[in-house]
């Protein structure tokens, strides 16, 4: 790793101290080896790529390759990238006041090839931390090769330098990364005469700026993201740029339904107690969204739905306490609902939905309540509930209805432990967990048919 940085200023210091310059392609190698070889992850935080994605990367990582990861929407692609910059020393040498940021051992720019022939042991040293050496571009329409590569600085030519003096360049955000990392999100969106740009970058490593060809021996790592129908079907990438590329790999949604909760569970923003059975249902409603002919699956079914839907739920419940004057905030079966009603715009439909998507949604939805309570609920007999509520006992619920009355509206069934067994079965302790482990019960007996529901103006009836 690279020493210090406390007292270390000048280039000559940096050279007794041992220090030596490693390529950036180099210092990830050998980092990722180091952490595979002590049994750190190098990867924190993400799920469901272990045995499919991260040795793809690994070996092209291993192999120097600039990568392009392929994938439908919210499948991790950006955090992934991001991830590349725990594989960098925490802290690297570069020139003092140098505009790309050169190792001092290996400048690269007129001036600073200058500074240090001048300067020699006493060349001034800065450091870098490894998130300054990560740079990002979202490609967009008015994206240009100024922004990415460079342009002439007309204040530099006013200075007096003459128009063919290298130094009056202003260098663009590739170069800028020399010593790190440069992701590009949504690549084919690149208009091709900036793809074109990118050329010369990434196989002899130097860059043409107007009438200048400079020979930058840059130190980058090119990385991008790119939908795999634009990468490879609609032609939106140039040839020579998708053949610069070491490595193309395909990402993937969570393939799991407990990968699919623990990606939930770190992402979403939760401002009440969101009980796991509702995490289940939301992971179970995304995965069935994803399997369904009526959604357009080009586009995918991202992640940030059961994210969303998850926060949207946790609002409802932290609504509903602070109106109903209730200690803790629990999100509930009831709430999800409100998910629904504002989660459908995050949906492509195929052509001929039209005018169904609400109903899709609440079909999927419906499934999903089932298939869970089914998972955790199977064998418990509650023919005694079903019973009492077709004698006449009703049960109203709803998203402004406290837990309290929730449990004080379910019948009595005498010497049944019904309630307990549902409630170790989610494990749900407070007064909020068990109104919602009990709403999951009966919802699921009015799936399978057992009992009647009816619901108007925010309040649900079971009976």
């Amino acid at each position: 790793m690279t020493p210090s940085p406390s007292g270390v200023t000048t280039t000559g210091q940096l050279r007794a101290a041992g220090h030596t310059y490693r390529p950036v392609r180099v210092e990830l190698r050998e980092n990722l080896l180091d952490a595979l070889a002590s049994g750190r992850d190098p990867w924190p935080g993400i799920h469901g790529f272990d045995t499919t994605v991260i040795p793809q990367l690994e070996r092209a990582l291993l192999a120097g390759h600039d990568i392009v990861l392929l994938g439908e929407r919210g499948q991790g692609k950006t955090r992934l990238l991001r991830s590349l910059v725990g594989l960098l020393d925490e802290w690297s040498p570069v020139i003092e006041g140098s505009e790309l940021g050169e190792h001092p051992f290996h400048p690269i720019s007129p001036a600073s090839i200058r500074r240090a022939r001048e300067l020699g042991d006493d060349l001034p040293v800065a450091w870098r931390h490894r998130d300054e050496r990560y740079a990002e571009k979202l490609a967009t329409p008015d994206t240009s090769v100024a922004d990415l590569i460079g342009d002439v600085d007309p204040i530099k030519v006013a200075e007096g330098r003459s128009l063919g003096d290298p130094e009056t360049i202003h260098y663009g955000l590739v170069p800028r990364s020399n010593g790190g990392i440069i992701a590009i999100n949504e690549l084919p969106d690149l208009a091709e005469r900036i793809q074109v740009s990118l050329l010369n970058v990434m196989e002899e490593r130097d860059i043409q700026i107007r009438g200048y060809v400079l020979r930058l021996d840059l130190d980058v790592l090119v990385v991008a993201t790119a939908n795999p129908e634009d990468y490879t079907n609609r032609g939106r990438i140039i040839t020579p740029l998708q053949d610069r590329f070491g490595a193309e790999i395909r990402t993937h949604y969570p393939q799991t339904i407990d990968e699919e909760i623990a990606v939930i569970r770190q992402e979403a923003d939760l401002v009440a107690l969101v009980p796991g059975h509702l995490l289940e249902v939301l992971a179970r409603f995304t995965r069935n969204l994803r399997e369904s002919d009526a959604v357009d699956q080009r586009a995918g079914v991202s992640a940030r739905f059961a994210i969303a839907g998850a926060e949207t739920i946790a609002a409802a419940a932290l609504h509903r306490a602070t109106r109903q004057h209730e200690e803790v905030a629990v999100a509930r079966p009831v709430d999800l609902e409100t998910a629904v009603d504002v989660l459908g715009g995050k949906i492509e439909f195929e052509t001929g939905e039209e005018g169904r998507e609400r109903a899709i949604l609440e079909h999927l939805l419906r499934t999903a309540v089932a298939d869970t309570a089914r998972a955790h609920l199977r064998g418990l007999d509650s023919r005694a509930l079903a019973d009492a509520l077709h004698g006449g006992a009703t049960v109203m619920t709803g998203e402004q209805v406290p837990a309290a009355e929730v449990l004080a509206a379910m019948p009595v069934l005498g010497e049944s432990d019904l309630y307990d067994q549902v409630a170790d079965r989610l494990d749900a302790r407070t007064a909020g967990e068990r109104a919602g482990a009990l709403e999951l019960l009966l919802e699921s007996l009015y799936l399978e048919k057992r009992i009647g529901k009816d619901s108007a103006d925010g309040e649900t009836v079971y009976g």
